[in-house]
């Protein structure tokens, strides 16, 4: 049984107030890149790119960040030859940037150090920001996020589901028990 717990709208202004967030926290825009978790994360950080576009009237650096490679809670084959598991899609440096990280569900914390790995792997940045539509609690490591859509105390049994309209065919977040 799911239960939508945002909708489009609500999901909108959660992207919005980010935004504002994000701009207010920075003083502004500059030095400012954006990197999208893959793969929902990375339609959120172009929404949000395109809101401070309208706003700052400047275009901020949009990265597509995959780290699956990096994660210690999926088995990897050691056998595997190809270096090329993952493929991000960075085509700016990070070193010295303020990097705002984004993804769509913060739960175990486990996605948010794999990607902080990936990142530092690519250049060391000013700062780190995390920005997350849905924070569920639950964490295993001390991570937190720095800018929450919406907060939603969810027990473990439970499943969070956030669909977007780039992938899905429209935006939500749903509650699935499983």
């Amino acid at each position: 049984m799911a239960k939508v717990v945002v909708d489009a709208m609500a999901m909108q202004r959660a992207l919005t107030r980010i935004t504002y967030e994000i701009i207010e926290h920075n003083k502004g825009i500059d030095g400012l890149v954006i990197l999208g978790i893959k793969t929902r994360g990375v339609y959120l950080a172009q929404r949000i790119a395109s809101r401070l576009k309208q706003l700052e009237n400047a275009d901020v650096p949009v990265g597509e960040l995959d780290v699956t490679q990096y994660r210690d809670d999926i088995e990897h084959d050691s056998q595997d030859t190809d270096p090329q598991v993952t493929v991000s899609k960075i085509d700016f440096p990070v070193t010295d940037k303020k990097v705002i990280l984004i993804d769509d569900v913060l739960y175990t914390g486990r996605t948010i150090r794999a990607a902080m790995s990936a990142i530092m792997d690519l250049g060391r940045p000013k700062q780190i920001n995390l920005a997350v539509l849905v924070d569920r609690g639950h964490r295993e490591l001390p991570i937190r996020a720095d800018f929450v859509g919406k907060n939603i105390p969810s027990s473990q049994q439970e499943r969070i589901k956030v669909s977007v309209s780039e992938i899905d065919g429209h935006d939500s977040v749903e509650i699935i028990e499983r």
